[in-house]
């Protein structure tokens, strides 16, 4: 801002004051307020650090209980499928065969393959004296267990028994044993091993060891196999855990008392979950270190130390940045209302012009929709009356050169032809006001084959001119459809009429009508042209590939709108063997209304068709 002195000279500038100091007041004022703020952060730090640890404590015990539950549903599992294999192969009726006639050629091989179907360790096949006869793995053929538990207990029961037996190594054995029996009498044992060791890799973990132990509290499987066959206390007490465990057990002592423990192990507080695995009252037992606990508590900790730390400082630098943050904001402010502003009058100016420009084109767009409907009428009137005419024009001169000799009977039914041609052309204007307005007439039960008789019979004159092999394929039974006969007529001449163009330049042409019935009837119009080129605009009005004078591109236009109006479709595409097929599909009419409009006969035409019925 600059001032100019009321008489003359330069201008002044305003003077910027000089800051002022705060009073000594106001700095004990913020020093108390930091001070009860970082007290506050250390209250709510220490209030945290209880809260979380025991709120993790909780959470950890529960995933613990979560997965001694997913271990003791393994275990069970992994029993329960290996159970009913000894009951399957005990009435195999290859192993009772083998055991009768004493021939175990092929019996290896078959245990071999159930046991890489079903996935078990090993299969194992026992004669009367406990000698191995046949075996999934070949090195134990000959092996005698005459003395073995599972044989034993096998032989004395007709169920399927469990045995753990421990070996030298400390390691213990779990199988599934049941006799195989013919006609009451024992034959032998089958032996399935199950894979139970499988699962103490799988539970390894640095911070927690899991052991099972059988309804005498010998522990059977163990993370660390130096506790396997002795009892839970004995455990504790004289084995030394594995060195991942002993690691995780060092780096966790002394950060936090635990106040209940559930265990002591080595002198460290473990937390302790048993949980009940449903067999053979088996309990499996973990014991798990309070890292993870104290790793988790101290992560939030530090992050909400950081989060004090950043919002002290986010504190002190937002006051220094208030005052002169809040001038420039609403400078800022001001200037965007004011851009603002002056933007939308400049908006409302121009959606106003448009408005007015919008009204103007609305109506200018009316009248030329008027002048191309109009001009679409004429063009269709003129393409659809052009073929009635020719037809007219030929049995008129027809008539005169029958009644120049007198043969005036022959020259009537020209005349009659004439004027059923004549009442055709108003049937067609007709029909074409309705298109005009998108609109239709009544309709009623139409046979299709009388439609191609009569459309063959309205293209006779031009048949008759031209060497063309028409074949014709109708049906003997009547093809009822909901439709007008005339608007249908109309159709099957425009495709007759521009396959005969089609096969202008072809030596010998020929064009092919097929009528199928079924679920819908199926109107086929074939030649053997030179084809289609563009089929996406072939339906289009004023779309013509003839030359001038010879069309003007609404046949297909119009055939196409008469089919869509009775409900059907008129598709077209190029034959396998060359040429263009026009296919019109129309809803079929049942039974009923056969009976109540049967079918009427017309004249067929008098030039050569070649009928395939």
């Amino acid at each position: 801002m600059k001032t100019t002195p009321p008489f003359g000279g330069t201008e002044l500038k305003p003077v910027r004051p000089a800051p002022r100091r705060p009073p000594v007041r106001a700095a004990w004022l913020v020093r108390g307020v930091v001070v009860l703020s970082v007290a506050l952060a250390i209250g709510i730090i220490w209030i945290s650090n209880l809260w979380l640890t025991d709120r993790f404590t909780e959470s950890t015990r529960t995933r613990g209980e979560i997965r001694l539950a997913l271990y003791s549903n393994a275990i069970t599992s992994e029993l329960q499928r290996n159970r009913v294999v000894p009951l399957l192969l005990s009435r195999d009726p290859v192993m009772i065969s083998a055991l009768n006639s004493n021939d175990f050629s092929a019996t290896s091989r078959r245990l071999i393959s159930f046991s890489e179907e079903i996935g078990a360790v090993g299969l194992r096949l026992l004669d009367h004296g406990g000698v191995v006869v046949a075996s999934s793995n070949r090195n134990e053929l000959g092996a005698a267990f005459r003395n073995s538990p599972f044989f034993v207990d096998a032989l004395r029961t007709n169920e399927t028994v469990f045995n753990a037996t421990q070996l030298e190594s400390g390691a213990f054995k779990f199988t599934y044993a049941r006799r195989i029996e013919s006609e009451k009498q024992g034959l032998g044992v089958i032996v399935v091993d199950v894979d139970l060791r499988q699962f103490e890799t799988r539970w390894r973990s640095p911070s927690e060891a899991v052991l099972i132990a059988d309804s005498e509290g010998q522990i059977v499987i163990a993370t660390d196999p130096r506790w396997r066959g002795s009892n839970i206390s004995e455990a504790l007490e004289n084995r030394v855990p594995d060195s991942a465990l002993n690691r995780a057990f060092e780096a966790t002592g002394g950060l936090f008392d635990i106040a209940q423990p559930d265990v002591y192990f080595r002198g460290e507080a473990v937390m302790e979950m048993v949980g009940r695995i449903p067999f053979r009252g088996w309990r499996i037992t973990s014991f798990s270190t309070y890292a993870s606990v104290r790793e988790r508590v101290n992560g939030v900790l530090a992050i909400e130390i950081m989060a004090f730390a950043i919002l002290l400082a986010l504190a002190f630098y937002v006051l220094s940045r208030r005052a002169r943050s809040q001038a420039g904001f609403f400078r800022r402010e001001s200037e965007e209302l004011r851009a603002l502003n002056l933007r939308l009058s400049r908006e409302i100016a121009e959606r106003q012009k448009v408005q007015k420009n919008l009204a103007v084109a609305e109506q200018s767009l009316a009248q030329s929709q008027k002048l191309a409907a109009l001009g679409e009428m004429s063009a269709a009137v003129s393409h659809e009356l052009n073929q009635p005419l020719a037809a007219m024009k030929t049995y008129l001169a027809g008539a005169k050169l029958l009644l120049q000799r007198r043969r005036p009977d022959e020259a009537q039914a020209s005349f009659q032809r004439i004027d059923d041609l004549i009442d055709r052309m108003g049937a067609i204007t007709k029909q074409l006001k309705s298109y005009a307005r998108k609109g239709s007439d009544d309709l009623e039960p139409v046979d299709l084959r009388d439609a191609v008789r009569g459309s063959l019979s309205m293209m006779e004159p031009q048949l008759k001119r031209g060497d063309v092999r028409v074949i014709s394929t109708l049906p003997d039974e009547p093809v009822m459809v909901l439709g007008d006969r005339v608007r249908l007529e109309q159709v099957i001449i425009n495709l007759f009429r521009n396959a005969l163009d089609a096969t202008k330049g072809v030596a010998m042409p020929q064009v092919e009508i097929l009528l199928n019935s079924g679920e819908t009837a199926v109107l086929s119009v074939r030649d053997n042209g030179e084809g289609l080129e563009s089929l996406n605009e072939l339906f289009e009005p004023f779309y013509t590939t003839k030359q001038p004078g010879d069309g003007v591109g609404l046949g297909l236009a119009i055939s196409s709108g008469i089919v869509t109006d009775l409900g059907g479709r008129l598709t077209a595409r190029n034959g396998q063997a060359g040429g263009a097929v026009f296919e019109v599909q129309l809803p079929i009419l049942g039974q009923e209304a056969i009976k109540t409009h049967p079918p009427t006969d017309l004249p067929k035409p008098k030039v050569k068709i070649e009928a395939a019925e």
